[in-house]
């Protein structure tokens, strides 16, 4: 066996300091540049990443992961195995392989043909492409899209580690496909896939790597639809074929963004595996050693979720008490990918200097890494002045101005139960139907309009003062009465403003909200070619000032439709920021919650008679241990009552959920109190009308996916709104796309909203017909 690194990650930012893989995509998928100026572009950017991380002290063999994808890691490992759906098999090549077409139409969809689901992954803002998996799926080996990455690396003179999402994680995330017969599971098919994998192996054996990683999160989660002792049982049944397969490099299974279960560690402990990857920053050291003792450890001590500088001295004590399991060896590591995290904090200027000497972005990391690594090597005392230093910028941190303010504790402490009630629905429903008129199956949009060119351009020229703040607003204001102009003439009943003023939708309000600072450059990928630039909550939350007002107020004054004032609300701000993790984010989600109940008011005493309060990411962080579940909803309800709870009976309040699964979290949604909730359907096959049945609050089930830029038809969508008013009652039922338009073009946003005004029309003369 070849000896593992010293100290490694599990995994690297793969869209580039700039976003160049974005770009490059794009590019391509705009018909700017062809396939062979794509790969060039990206082979450029993986050289360009090497080179980063061995600068940076991973200058031992396999200690560079080999994480890159074009669009998703899952979609990676299901066409590895051949899992391309049916609906695609005509965009195979002649000798059967899956390329780049492929796999862009089965994570963008092509011409009628849907794209594969996305959901999160885990409990991150990444989402992942759903695998469709059935009885009849045939797995075959095509390793190219690995093997090639370790063969170019090698050329470089680099042995790196190809990291591919483990087999029994791959069908556990899977979903069956269309023809699954019911009761079929893809965790049925696990048997049949083991062979493939080994494949697999033996062709990156071939290519020259050393070291696997496989990603096997699967074994810390219970929120999936198998169980955990299941989970534990498979991975256990598919390392002992793949640890006794001869042809194969050493194998380091990973278990990142929790604690394996009981069984889960069993099994690894026990597989013949060289190596094993904990997280040891959300989950505790394993109180059982049996098995490891021949065994690599990768103690994943460096938090790989958020940005804080690392506490060095508490890294070291963990690494102190996985040494004392008797393994082989024990090395640093990352608690997970650091797909989730930016860049470079060196890269940020515009960051607080004081500021920058709490955090650690994922060069910063790798940098603590190599710390620990050479304290290992030498000894503590070889690495006390760094570890000093870290625990002095701890001590900052805590004792700086705004990190602590009075005035934010003393209201929330003040907080009582009727902070968190509003009145009865029954009241609200007559006095919102009074106040509004609205017919029946209301159409609206969830809330941004295409942000173009023009408008990118006029925000980027005004942040380097080039453009002055009186002719940036005016266009913003062209670009709101546009939006206003367009959803009149295509007949939308609720209208919005389309948010040209927004940079992001959290973004905006961190801009605004003291106790945060915002990056330049801190982009950290969403899905695909998308990425966003969290924001870092380092301090107590309050609003100096009203945020949204005037652009609402602005927008209403164009049109006697009703105009929705939008928020982000306070789960999301948190779940899409870096939080400070130094008070528990209840609290945190409290200070937030607040300063959105503040603004609110203002909104109603402006006119405002509808406001939405996007909750997308509650389902997202819901804890993957199911004992964590009932005080994470506790919190995260409870603080969207109380920033919604103040506002009057005939103020509709809205809110909006997309891509997660759903089911577990339905009686949460319905906690939350609002009268209409917006909620992606499309994207995921329909399956969320089944939960719906019999809801009782204002539901919008979304009847068009907008991250593909398929135009749904007209006829398309009426199926999804017959099955809505099949479900739930139609005096409930919302009409809207399953998210906000901002990523999409005019050109498909005009025509994708006429069918859903169409498709809406006709199912109001049905609905007449009948009475």
């Amino acid at each position: 066996m070849t000896a593992f690194p010293h100290g490694t990650i599990l995994g690297y930012p793969r869209i580039g300091r700039r976003r160049e893989l974005k770009r490059a995509v794009e590019t391509h998928w705009a018909g700017t540049i062809d396939e062979q100026e794509l790969r060039d572009r990206a082979a450029a950017l993986r050289r360009e990443t090497r080179a980063r991380l061995v600068s940076l002290g991973l200058d031992e063999d396999s200690a560079v992961p080999e994480t890159f994808s074009y669009y998703d890691q899952v979609l990676d490992a299901a066409l590895a195995v051949g899992a391309l759906p049916e609906r695609f098999a005509g965009l195979r090549e002649t000798d059967g392989t899956i390329g780049l077409a492929a796999e862009f139409a089965a994570a963008r969809g092509d011409g009628e043909q849907p794209p594969l689901e996305m959901t999160k992954w885990f409990d991150t803002n990444y989402h992942y492409l759903v695998p469709e998996i059935g009885p009849g799926t045939v797995f075959s080996a095509q390793p190219a899209r690995y093997a090639g990455l370790v063969a170019e690396a090698a050329a470089d003179g680099l042995v790196t580690r190809p990291v591919v999402v483990g087999p029994v994680t791959l069908l556990a995330l899977a979903k069956p496909d269309d023809d699954a017969p019911e009761g079929f599971r893809p965790l049925d098919r696990l048997d049949d896939l083991i062979p493939v994998y080994r494949e697999i192996l033996a062709a990156l054996r071939a290519a020259g790597a050393e070291w696997v990683q496989l990603d096997e999160p699967a074994l810390v989660s219970e929120t999936l639809d198998v169980a955990p002792g299941e989970v534990a049982a498979a991975a256990a049944r598919a390392y002992a074929v793949l640890g006794a397969a001869e042809d194969r490099p050493s194998l380091l299974v990973a278990a990142p963004y929790g604690a394996p279960s009981a069984e889960g560690w069993e099994a690894l402990a026990a597989a013949p595996v060289e190596a094993i990857a904990l997280d040891l920053v959300r989950g505790g050291v394993p109180s059982t050693a049996d098995g490891v003792a021949g065994k690599t450890i990768v103690a994943g001590v460096i938090d790989a979720r958020n940005v804080w500088r690392g506490d060095l001295d508490r890294a070291w004590a963990r690494l102190d008490q996985v040494r004392r399991l008797g393994a082989a060896e024990v090395v640093v590591g990352t608690s997970n990918s650091l797909q989730h995290v930016p860049h470079d904090v060196d890269d940020e200027p515009d960051l607080d200097p004081r500021l920058k000497t709490w955090l650690a972005f994922a060069d910063q990391k790798i940098g603590q890494i190599a710390v620990l690594a050479r304290g290992l090597r030498e000894g503590r005392d070889a690495v006390e002045p760094e570890i000093a230093a870290a625990a002095a910028a701890l001590a900052d941190r805590r004792s700086a101005p705004g990190v602590h303010d009075d005035r934010v504790r003393a209201r929330t402490a003040a907080l009582a139960d009727a902070d968190f009630e509003r009145g009865p629905v029954a009241d609200r429903v007559a006095s919102q139907r009074r106040a509004l008129g609205l017919p029946p199956l209301p159409t609206t949009t969830i809330g941004s309009f295409p942000q173009t060119g023009d408008i990118r351009r006029a925000r980027a020229a005004h942040d380097r003062g080039e453009l002055g703040t009186d002719a940036y607003e005016q266009v913003l204001r062209d670009e709101i009465e546009r939006v206003i102009r367009l959803q009149e003439e295509l007949g939308l009943d609720v209208l919005v403003h389309g948010e040209p003023e927004r940079n992001d939708m959290v973004q905006y309000f961190a801009e605004n909200l003291d106790g945060f600072a915002v990056t330049r450059n801190g982009w950290v990928q969403s899905y695909g070619s998308r990425a966003t630039r969290p924001s870092i909550l380092w301090g107590d939350v309050s609003r100096p000032a009203p945020i949204t007002v005037r652009w609402t107020t602005y927008a209403q004054s164009l049109t006697p439709k009703p105009v929705k004032g939008m928020l982000t609300g306070p789960v999301t701000i948190l779940a899409w920021s870096f939080v400070r993790d130094d008070q528990p984010l209840g609290d945190t989600a409290r200070q937030v919650a607040l300063a959105l109940r503040d603004e609110i008011g203002d909104l109603e005493d402006a006119g405002v008679g509808i406001i939405q309060v996007d909750e997308p990411a509650l389902r997202e962080l819901l804890p993957l241990r199911a004992d964590e579940r009932d005080a994470y909803l506790e919190w995260s309800v409870g603080a969207f009552r109380l920033a919604t709870a103040d506002a009057a009976a005939a103020t509709q309040v809205h809110t909006h959920l997309c891509y997660s699964e759903f089911g577990t979290v339905l009686e949460a949604i319905s906690a939350l109190d609002a009268d209409v909730t917006s909620i992606e359907a499309a994207r995921s096959r329909d399956e969320l009308f089944d939960a719906l049945s019999g809801y009782e609050r204002g539901i919008g089930p979304g009847v068009w996916d907008i991250h593909s830029p398929r135009v749904p038809s007209a006829e398309e969508i009426a199926g999804r709104i017959d099955r809505a008013v099949s479900v739930v009652d139609v005096d409930r039922v919302w009409i809207n796309p399953d998210c906000g338009l901002k990523t999409r073009r005019y050109e498909e946003t005009v025509a994708s909203l006429a069918n859903l005004v169409a498709a809406a029309g006709e199912a109001r003369e049905t609905l007449l017909a009948r009475v």
